[in-house]
This record gives structure tokens, sequence and C-alpha cells, in this order.
């Protein structure tokens, strides 16, 4: 016997696609690479490395994760304490060598996305 699954909403949808695409490019951007004792780093530290245009490439492509989480339904609220953690993220990264490990340990791609994840989560069970 068939089970049919309930109708799934076309927001419903493409709040779903929008965090698949912010976890794949939080994780990229955060920890995709994993060091001896298993500590992982991401792009973004290694983008901070290049002096000044890294540190603004990276902040580039963490504000997509903040403009998906706007479609996805995140409130402004939400959207502002994101945006401060990419600017936390440039502006200290931006200081020579003690802003490089700032920016292999802050992560604020993946600390974004959870801040999104418990958006929508909480929105969902309503």
């Amino acid at each position: 016997m068939k089970t049919e699954m309930p109708p799934v909403d076309k927001s419903q949808r493409q709040s779903d696609d929008a965090r698949k695409r912010v976890h794949r490019i939080a994780r990229l951007m955060d920890s995709s690479v994993r060091l001896p004792g298993g500590f992982r780093i991401g792009v973004d530290g290694l983008m901070g490395l290049v002096p000044g245009v890294g540190d603004l490439a990276a902040a580039g492509v963490s504000f997509y994760i903040v403009v998906q989480a706007a479609h996805a339904g995140v409130p402004a609220r939400g959207l502002a304490r994101m945006v401060l953690n990419i600017m936390l993220d440039a502006v200290v990264g931006a200081i020579p060598v003690l802003g490089d490990l700032f920016d292999f340990a802050f992560k604020a791609n993946l600390r974004n996305t959870k801040l999104m994840d418990a958006y929508l989560d909480r929105n969902a069970r309503r």
C-alpha cells in the first residue's frame, strides 16, 4: 500500500533549498579543510591571508548567506546579527597575523547558518 506524502508548499521548498545552499557555502568557507588533530579551517581563513582583498572577498561571499536568509524569511533582527558577525570577522580578520588566527577560529558563516536554522525551525513549529 502506497502512503502519500503531504503536499509541501512552495515557500517551504524555497526555504529548504536556501538552507541547503547556505549550509554548503558555510561548510566550504569555515570548515572544508581538516588539519592534523581534527581542527577544521575553511576557505574564508585562507582568503584572509591575502592582504586587503582576501577579507573583502570573503565578506562578499558571507553576505550571500544573509541574502539567502532574507529570502527564506529571517526577520531583520536576525539578519542584523548575521551582518554583525560578518563585520566582526572582516574587521578583526584584517589585522595582520592575529586577524588571520581569528578568521580560522570565529567561523562567522557557520554561526550565521545556526541563526538562520534557529529561526526557520522555530517558525516551522508554529
